[in-house]
C-alpha cells in the first residue's frame, strides 16, 4: 500500500504506508497475482458496511475492520484558532483545490481574530506546482520574488507576486520536516529568502526538478527533467544526486541531523543572502530558522511495539464501536476530554493492548510514554466524533515541540 487517505476509513482504522493487503474479508489476495479492479470492488460497498482488510506489516500479520465511508478529497486537515490571536492550518498536500480550501479557512480565522498563522506543511510532499505560487502571492507583496526555474537548455523563468494577496499582514510561521517536499519546499523557500517569516522545523526533503510529461502513441509516456527550481536567493531545493541518494532520510538519522542541529551536514560553500542579508545556505532542501528535534526520550520498547500494531489507531476503532452513540453527540474538545475522563481511556487501552496484542509495558514504561501516547489516543478517538479531523490536531498541540517552538519564537524577521 502506497499511502492511506488521512481521515479516510482505512487511515482511521490504522492502515498505514507500506502495510501489504493479503486478504479482503475471506478472499486471499497475496499471490492470487488479482488485478488492482478487483481488488477495489471487493472493498467497496455501501456507506456502514464492514470490511475485514487483513494486511502484512513487517511480518506481521494483522486484521483490521474497517466501516466504509465516504473518502474525502480534502487537502487541509485542521484550521482552528490556537488563541485568541494565531491561527493554525494543516495542508497535507497540495491538489487542485488547495487555494480555494485555504483561502476559505484563512477567511474564517480572520473573522474570529487571526493575526499570526501557524502554516503547517510537515510530511507535505508537494503537488500542484501552481497552488504553491498561490499561496505564496496571498502573503508577499507586489514584485516578490516566489521562485524561479533554471535548466542547462531552459532559459530562466521567474514567478513574482502580484500583491493582491490578502495576508500581507498576517505574520506566519511555517513548519517544515523531511518529509516536506516540492511544492512545501517552494512556499517556504519565498517566505524565507523575502523575510516573510519564520521557518520552523527541520530540514526539508530536498525535491525541486522540473518535469514535462512526453507522452507516446502506444499510450505510455515518460517524465523528462528539463529544469531545477530556485528560491528567490538562488538555493537549488534539489539535493545533490550521489550513491546515497536513495538513502537520504535514514542518513540524517543516522548521523544525528535528527536530533541536533550541530551534525546537520551544511553546505557552508553554497551561501547565499535573503532580502534582508540573513545568510542561507543551499545544498538541497530549506533549513529551518529554528531547529526542531525529535524527541525520542518517551519512545519505550511498549510504545515501539504498539506502533509496529498500530494498537492506538484499532483501539480508536474499538472505542468507537462500543461508543459511538454518545461520541456522535460531542462537537468541541472540552466536551470529549470531560468523557474520555469518565471511561477511564488510558485503563482501556492499557487492557485492549494486554487482550488483543499480548503488549504489556515494563515497569516504568507507562509512566514514561503515558504523557505522549495518550494525547494521541484522545485525539485518535476523538475523530470520530463531531469535531472530526480536528481532533487530533488539538489534542496533539499541547506535547507538539514544532508548534511549541512557533508560539515561542517570533514569527516576524527583525
Amino acid at each position: 500500500m502506497l499511502s492511506v487517505i488521512p481521515g479516510g476509513p482505512s487511515e482511521k482504522a490504522g492502515l498505514v504506508q507500506g502495510d501489504r493487503i493479503v486478504r479482503v474479508d475471506e478472499k486471499v489476495i497475496a499471490g492470487k497475482k488479482t488485478p488492482q479492479d478487483s481488488m477495489v470492488r471487493l472493498m467497496k460497498g455501501p456507506s456502514g458496511s464492514k470490511v475485514t482488510i487483513t494486511v502484512n506489516r513487517d511480518g506481521t500479520v494483522i486484521p483490521f475492520e474497517i466501516v466504509r465511508d465516504k473518502i474525502p478529497v480534502h487537502c487541509i486537515d485542521a484550521a482552528f484558532m490556537v488563541n485568541d490571536t494565531t491561527g493554525y492550518i494543516k495542508l497535507s498536500k497540495f491538489t487542485r483545490s488547495t487555494y480555494k480550501e485555504f483561502s476559505e479557512a484563512s477567511e474564517k480565522l480572520l473573522e474570529q481574530g487571526m493575526t499570526r498563522l501557524l502554516f503547517d506543511l510537515r510530511d507535505n510532499t508537494g503537488g500542484y506546482f501552481d497552488q504553491a505560487l498561490l499561496l505564496a502571492n496571498e502573503f508577499l507583496a507586489k514584485g516578490d520574488e516566489i521562485v524561479y526555474m533554471e535548466g542547462l537548455h531552459r532559459q530562466r523563468e521567474d514567478f513574482k507576486a502580484d500583491g493582491r494577496g490578502m495576508l500581507k499582514d498576517v505574520q506566519i510561521s511555517v513548519l517544515i520536516d523531511e518529509g516536506s517536499a516540492s511544492s512545501s519546499e517552494i512556499f517556504a523557500g519565498a517566505i524565507q529568502d523575502n523575510d516573510r517569516g519564520v521557518i520552523v522545523g527541520r530540514r526539508s526533503f530536498g525535491k525541486g526538478l522540473v518535469q514535462e510529461p512526453i507522452n507516446f502513441t502506444d499510450g505510455s509516456g515518460v517524465r523528462l527533467t528539463v529544469a531545477r527550481f530556485h528560491t528567490p536567493s538562488g538555493r537549488c531545493i534539489q539535493k545533490p544526486y550521489d550513491k546515497d541518494y536513495a538513502y537520504d532520510i535514514y542518513e540524517r538519522y543516522a548521523s544525528g541531523e535528527m536530533v541536533s542541529a550541530d551534525s546537520m551536514k551544511v553546505d557552508t560553500t553554497a551561501l547565499f543572502y535573503t532580502m534582508k542579508g540573513r545568510r542561507v545556505y543551499g545544498g538541497g532542501g530549506i533549513i529551518p530558522d529554528v531547529f526542531v528535534p525529535i524527541d525520542t526520550t518517551k519512545v519505550t520498547d511498549f510504545y515501539m511495539a504498539c506502533n509496529k500494531k498500530a494498537t492506538t489507531m484499532r483501539f480508536a476503532s474499538y472505542v468507537f464501536d462500543r461508543h459511538k452513540a454518545q461520541l456522535a453527540k460531542l462537537s468541541d474538545t472540552a466536551q470529549l476530554e470531560a468523557y474520555f475522563k469518565t471511561l477511564g481511556l488510558d485503563s482501556m487501552f492499557l487492557d485492549y493492548a494486554a487482550r488483543v496484542d499480548g503488549i504489556k509495558p515494563a515497569k516504568g514504561e507507562w509512566e514514561l510514554s503515558k504523557e505522549y501516547m495518550m494525547p494521541q489516543i484522545n485525539g485518535l478517538v476523538g475523530r470520530y466524533s463531531k469535531v472530526g479531523e480536528e481532533a487530533f490536531y488539538r489534542f496533539y498541540m499541547p506535547i507538539d515541540d514544532a508548534i511549541k517552538a512557533a508560539l515561542n519564537n517570533p514569527s516576524v524577521v527583525e
